[in-house]
């Protein structure tokens, strides 16, 4: 595997990066939770038990952003100027995460044009989906990027 940068001509539409494992602690939800969505269902097994869910679920929250943390774990993380992201979109949690699972995510080149406005750029529309250990589609989200082209005289061999 190659450690060479990501540009924006690398990234080209079907393209996909895997991310994960990441495993999620009952520790590791509920000191989460208490900080950022301190609701009885994020914070005790009882609370989740009296709720909708039947027992203790992450934050959705919890959930993007260990998302988050596999997209910048990823061969993305090779992008040249960083992962800088644009914008969000169609953010839908499935299904809720529980402790103990085990999350992985694909991310996906869907479509990508260059910037008329700031010229060395362009914006590469990415579909984010994460799954828990029985393959059950549990966040799924279209992210915007800005990424730097590939400057003049630089080596034209796409990074793989």
């Amino acid at each position: 595997m190659s450690e060479s940068k990501l540009y924006f001509e690398d990234l080209n539409p079907g393209r996909v990066f895997q991310g994960g494992p990441v495993t999620l602690g009952v520790e590791e939800l509920t000191t989460f939770a208490s900080q950022y969505d301190p609701q009885p269902f994020h914070l005790t097994e009882s609370g989740g038990r009296a709720s909708v869910f039947g027992s203790l679920v992450a934050s959705g929250w919890q959930t993007a952003s260990l998302t988050m943390r596999m997209f910048t774990s990823s061969d993305l993380k090779r992008v040249a100027n960083g992962l800088i992201g644009l914008q969000i979109d169609k953010l839908t949690f499935h299904q809720p995460v529980r402790p103990g699972d085990v999350l992985r995510a694909e991310f996906d080149v869907l479509n990508r044009k260059r910037s008329q406005s700031k010229p060395g750029f362009g914006v590469v529309h990415t579909g984010w989906r994460t799954y828990n250990q029985q393959g059950s589609m549990v966040l799924s989200l279209e992210c915007a990027i800005w990424v730097a082209t590939r400057p003049s005289g630089a080596n034209d061999e796409v990074s793989v």
